[in-house]
């Protein structure tokens, strides 16, 4: 079972860094395990196509055999087949960005992106996580549960608008309760609006998945404020009314 923690550890911490490859001594360190078994261990999972490493074998990252199983867990999930054609839906009619996330302890993992042709990222934020504080996607969900859940703080700050103390969330997280969906004005990227929805259709556990609408600030005017609320509240209302019943499959959680 060590094993296997310590695998899965390794895994995680090679995904998290991204396009920042690690060297040998970098991840004996943060794992606090011996260089030897470090080094052991990267040579499996090198050898399986889970890690890989440059020409000099001195650097190493996530290897494609990830990717598959992200594919296969994106494939997979009735949900989230459910939710890709109003994705479109939501984009044609708005010409935004719109997501799709789940909440995955104190994050938000983007299982689905269709980007606005205005607007277009360099990187997917598919199988990307973001902290629940910073986005409307998170700040919907995180409404859907007791405050008595949120942890003390001070939480990690990605602008000067984040919410990194707890009673500022909970106050944002009332009115989100009270409106109906979540807002993000500038607290998870500077010069990006967002407007979160949390996809009630496991009710009455909380919602695990939501979907948002992100617009850049110099295009957002009251007018297109309230249609991108309309558009997003009615698709919200599709999704859940035509959510798949269980019929057999494993209840995932």
């Amino acid at each position: 079972m060590k094993s296997a923690a310590r695998t899965v550890e390794l895994l995680e911490l090679l995904a998290a860094r991204g396009d920042r490859p690690a060297r040998l001594q970098e991840l004996a360190d943060e794992l606090r395990v011996p260089r030897s078994s470090m080094y052991a261990l990267l040579q499996t999972l090198i050898s399986r196509g889970w890690v890989r490493t440059d020409i000099t074998g001195s650097l190493y990252g996530i290897g494609i055999h990830a990717l598959f199983t992200g594919t296969t867990y994106l494939d997979s999930d009735p949900r989230v087949r459910l939710v890709r054609p109003y994705l479109d839906e939501a984009s044609d009619a708005l010409g935004e960005t719109i997501h799709m996330g789940r909440l995955d302890g104190a994050d938000v993992a983007y299982l689905a992106t269709r980007e606005s042709h205005e607007y277009l990222r360099t990187i997917s934020r598919v199988g990307r996580r973001l902290p629940a504080h910073m986005g409307a996607l998170g700040k919907a969900l995180l409404a859907e549960r007791p405050d008595t859940e949120l942890p003390d703080g001070p939480y990690e700050r990605a602008t000067p608008n984040t919410r990194t103390d707890r009673a500022s969330l909970a106050a944002d997280l009332a009115a989100t309760r009270e409106r109906g969906y979540s807002t993000d004005r500038e607290e998870g990227v500077l010069g990006i609006v967002g407007f979160g929805f949390a996809l009630r259709y496991d009710a009455p556990a909380p919602a695990q998945d939501a979907i948002s609408c992100s617009v850049p600030l110099a295009r957002l005017t009251d007018e297109h404020e309230r249609q991108i609320i309309a558009v997003m509240q009615e698709i919200r209302a599709k999704i859940e009314a035509t959510a798949p019943s269980a019929n057999g499959a494993p209840d995932w959680r």
